[in-house]
């Protein structure tokens, strides 16, 4: 939720306020969020509670915001530029063929490198805990984690099956034919 609120209030002070340094000093502890939710859990756990859900949410979710934070925030921004800002929409990237094989396939490997980094933390505060039995109710987040990987794959393999034709390139109009004086 924070991650949220400092990143709208980051860019609404920046484009909306016209404050920008005070945005960008907002913006800024976006990331720093990360740092703080990792230590209150690590904290939490290590002073003697006992591992729950929420323990395991915030592994799940660490590991989706090293991957996926800085790309919200870049399209956040660029949403907020353009209706505040006054920047101009940028050009819709249209992929056919080859390059929406290789987007859809290296979207697949973001989430798969989100995936590892919320796994291996679960596994870390397990570690933490000490054993499995301790540390079942971070395993939890294990089985959406999964599924949501899984799941995930059909994109890019339906990609790669049916990519889609290649857009022709539109035929240049002729030049008109130079005016000659007998008409």
């Amino acid at each position: 939720m924070l991650f949220w609120i400092f990143l709208a209030g980051g860019l609404a002070a920046r484009y909306a306020a016209g404050r920008r340094a005070l945005g960008g000093a907002l913006l800024l502890c976006v990331p720093l969020i990360d740092v703080v939710l990792l230590v209150a859990t690590v904290l939490s756990i290590q002073d003697g509670a006992g591992p729950t859900v929420w323990h395991g949410l915030s592994a799940a979710y660490l590991g989706i915001t090293v991957v996926y934070g800085h790309r919200t925030v870049r399209w956040a921004d660029a949403k907020f530029a353009r209706r505040f800002g006054g920047s101009a929409a940028p050009p819709r990237p249209r992929l056919h063929g080859r390059a929406a094989v290789v987007d859809a396939w290296k979207s697949w490997f973001r989430f798969l490198l989100a995936y590892a980094i919320s796994v291996g933390m679960i596994f870390g505060l397990v570690w933490l805990v000490g054993t499995l039995d301790k540390g079942a109710p971070l395993l939890v987040w294990l089985n959406p984690l999964t599924k949501v990987l899984v799941y995930s794959l059909i994109w890019p393999i339906v990609t790669t099956i049916w990519p889609g034709e290649q857009e022709s390139e539109p035929e240049p109009e002729p030049e008109p034919e130079p005016a000659t004086e007998n008409g």
